[in-house]
């Protein structure tokens, strides 16, 4: 007997979390109100989880509780100034070369935002794949922050581009003339122009190569000059180690982004910094802390 394939799903919004979820209603009810009609949705953070550099199949469903927990958090933090979360949902598991699903997934999640909300501010929360989905999908004009945490790019020379050929190209990182396939830019840079983005990696990521988007910062630094990019020493890919700190670091640069919250004084410097300084700055331990958020 032949197996037949399973359908593809088309890309979806998991449960929303915060001023439209669940939790917001139970909140607003303990303060008296009249549920979901008590808040509006005023922004919007969508979490894009990792994935896979190939793949057809469905996503594992582990990727999409990865991410759910700082999903929460951001949900929990940003109740007071109307924020809702989402974890977004692949049709697929891969990036998938050209095709880049998940950055189109990304895309089509701004959209559904959109629609569903109406003019909100944005900020795209992606890891590892889900990062460099975030930052692929953010010409969307309702986008207005980036954070991905230990993003993935493909080494050079793979997946129809390198950093050498993306430093050649022209300044939107696409082809220049007579450029040939093997030399076309896999990651543009222009679509972060007026966006605040942060990336954080663990020096000790054995998946994703923290060299890689040290590289990709500083190109979109030249364009970009609200983009930072912290170190978080001795962690790895997941970030586990010190979640916590992490955690805090990117409640304090949604509030900031999205909603003109002051940034942490760390997050101001590493702004303000220079290559390499601002796009190599050392998470301290206990980040966070001191913050009344």
């Amino acid at each position: 007997m032949t197996q037949q394939a399973l359908p593809v799903r088309d890309a979806r919004l998991g449960k929303p979390l915060g001023v439209s979820g669940d939790e917001g209603v139970r909140a607003t009810l303990r303060r008296g109100g009249a549920g979901r009609s008590g808040r509006s949705v005023s922004g919007v953070a969508l979490l894009l989880p990792d994935g896979a550099p190939d793949g057809t199949g469905r996503p594992s469903p582990l990727s999409a509780l990865a991410v759910r927990p700082l999903a929460g958090r951001l949900a929990r933090a940003g109740r007071a100034e109307g924020l809702t979360a989402h974890v977004v949902r692949y049709r697929r598991r891969g990036w998938n070369g050209d095709a880049a699903d998940p950055a189109r997934d990304a895309a089509w999640a701004v959209a559904e935002v959109v629609r569903r909300y109406g003019d909100v501010p944005v900020c795209l929360v992606g890891a590892g794949m889900g990062a460099r989905a975030a930052l692929h999908a953010a010409g969307h004009p309702a986008v207005g922050a980036v954070l991905g945490l230990a993003p993935w790019f493909p080494e050079p020379g793979a997946d129809g581009g390198s950093p050498e050929a993306a430093d050649d190209a022209g300044p939107d990182g696409a082809e220049t003339p007579g450029d040939g396939p093997a030399r076309r830019a896999a990651d543009p840079v222009k679509q972060l122009i007026g966006r605040h983005v942060l990336l954080v990696h663990g020096t000790n990521d054995g998946r994703t190569d923290p060299e890689l988007s040290y590289r990709y910062a500083e190109r979109a630094k030249k364009i970009n000059r609200d983009t930072c990019r912290f170190e978080v020493h001795s962690d790895g890919h997941a970030l586990l180690q010190h979640r916590s700190e992490v955690h805090a670091l990117a409640v304090d640069f949604l509030l900031g982004a999205l909603f003109a919250h002051d940034f942490a004084r760390p997050v101001q410097d590493a702004m303000a910094a220079p290559p390499p300084l601002g796009l190599r700055m050392p998470l301290a331990a206990g980040f966070g802390k001191s913050l009344r958020r």
